[in-house]
C-alpha cells in the first residue's frame, strides 16, 4: 500500500521578505557541474533567498520530501555539506527514466546525498533538523490511477514528519497559492492550496509557525488557472512558510 510508505501551539508568525541573495547560500547554488536544467528554474524559485529564510546550516541533516529530480536535494547537500546530510524521498512510481537518470547523477556528484523510495524507511524519531517539501505538499491531497498515487491522509503523514523531526527541528513549505473551498476538488483541478489550509494542518500536527515570507509572491498570478497553464507556469503565486517543531 503506497500509503503505508508515506507513512501548533499558536505563535504570531513574522513575514519576511528576503533581498539579495546571501552570499553563502548563493555559492550553493552556483557551484560548477550543477545542471543547466537546474539553474534555469533559479530566477523564478529563489533558492537562496528561500534556504537563507528557511534556515538551513551546515552539519543539518536533512529530508527533501517528493524530491522529484533533485532540485532542491542538490542545493540543500551543498549547504549542509560534509558534516550533514539530505535524504531524498520519491516514490518508485513517480520516477520515470529521466528522473532515474538525474538522481543517479545527483548522487553521484553528492556523497552526503541519499535517495529512498520508501518514506517510514526514512522517518524514524527524531531524526532531521531541515525537511523541504518544495510545490509538492498538495500533493497529500491528490490522488491519480494513472501514476499509482492513492487517497492520503495528510493528517498521517504530518504526525510521521512530527516524529522524524528532531526538537527544535524545521519543515520547509513552499507551495502555490490556492482558492479556499474543497480541498482535495481543488487540488485534483489546479494543483493549488489555499495557504490557510497548510497553516491548519501543521498546527494541528503540533508545529508552530514561526515565520512566512513574501519572497515568492505573484499578485498578477491568477489564481483560478492550473499551475501547467503555459500563462502562469513557472511563475505562479507562492508561499513560503517556516514551521518548527517545538524544542
Amino acid at each position: 500500500m503506497f500509503l503505508s510508505l508515506l507513512l501548533a501551539t499558536a505563535t504570531t508568525a513574522v513575514t519576511t521578505t528576503a533581498m539579495a541573495a546571501p552570499r553563502d547560500y548563493a555559492a550553493a547554488v552556483a557551484f560548477k557541474g550543477r545542471p543547466a536544467e537546474a539553474m534555469a528554474m533559479d530566477a523564478g524559485r529563489k533558492p537562496a533567498e528561500i534556504l537563507d529564510f528557511m534556515q538551513l546550516k551546515p552539519g543539518m541533516k536533512a529530508i527533501d520530501v517528493l524530491t522529484g529530480t533533485g532540485y532542491y536535494a542538490e542545493i540543500m547537500a551543498q549547504v549542509v555539506g560534509a558534516g550533514g546530510s539530505v535524504v531524498a524521498f520519491e516514490p518508485q512510481a513517480m520516477i520515470d527514466a529521466k528522473a532515474k537518470t538525474d538522481l543517479d547523477a545527483l548522487a553521484a556528484r553528492e556523497p552526503n546525498f541519499r535517495l529512498t523510495t520508501s518514506l517510514p524507511a526514512a522517518l524514524t524519531p527524531n531524526t532531521y533538523d531541515f525537511a523541504m517539501i518544495h510545490l509538492n505538499y498538495h500533493d497529500f491531497y491528490w490522488e491519480s490511477e494513472k501514476y499509482h498515487f492513492p487517497r492520503i491522509d495528510p493528517n498521517m503523514v504530518l504526525a510521521s514528519l512530527f516524529r522524524a523531526m528532531k526538537p527544535g527541528g524545521i519543515v520547509s513549505i513552499v507551495d502555490h497559492v490556492g482558492p479556499a473551498g474543497d480541498t482535495r476538488a481543488i487540488v485534483e483541478k489546479l494543483h493549488r492550496i489555499d495557504p490557510e489550509t497548510v497553516k491548519a494542518d501543521f498546527k494541528r500536527a503540533g508545529f508552530i509557525l514561526e515565520a512566512q515570507s513574501d519572497l515568492l509572491k505573484t499578485p498578477s498570478d491568477d489564481h483560478t488557472k492550473i499551475v501547467f497553464d503555459p500563462a502562469v507556469r513557472g511563475k505562479t503565486d507562492r508561499f513560503a512558510f517556516r514551521f518548527r517543531k517545538p524544542a
